[in-house]
């Protein structure tokens, strides 16, 4: 009897993900600018690229804050890191166009005819049972004196 596959949670990496997004990767350079107090491979040894995306996959399909993410994937502010440096790269642009075509090509993308809809109109019966304003509603109304005086 065949084996069942387990269906990938959404925030996993999985291989096929992967082969897409491997080779879009941004290679690490020195910036010529910059001073540097060690010398270029001193330090801590790079996270790896798979390690890193699948930290920056989690906190993006789940909705974490980056301080949340789980140490197994590394220090959270390494991943962020990478993902602000990959993000100047144009790394997911580059993904997204590519996730683009993928689908383009298994699917089928009807790019002659699309259609947006849309209304920039007050809503008909809203106004006077909706109640006031919500910016004004813990303020004092000035209408009416009050019995004191």
């Amino acid at each position: 009897m065949p084996e069942a596959r387990k269906r990938a949670q959404s925030w996993e990496v999985t291989d096929e993900l992967w082969a897409i997004a491997a080779p879009l990767i941004p290679e690490r350079k020195r910036c010529a600018k910059k001073k540097y107090k060690r010398k270029a491979g001193g330090g801590r040894k790079p996270l790896e690229p798979r390690q890193v995306f699948a930290g920056i996959v989690f906190v993006l399909r789940t909705g974490i804050q980056w301080k949340a993410l789980p140490k197994t994937f590394g220090a959270s502010s390494s991943i962020h890191s990478y993902f602000q440096e990959w993000r100047k790269a144009g790394f997911f642009k580059a993904l997204w166009a590519r996730g683009v075509a993928v689908y383009d090509e298994q699917k089928g993308i009807r790019w002659r005819w699309q259609a947006i809809d849309g209304a920039k109109i007050k809503a008909p019966i809203g106004e006077d049972g909706v109640g006031r304003n919500p910016t004004d509603r813990g303020k004092k109304r000035h209408g009416a004196a009050s019995a004191g005086g």
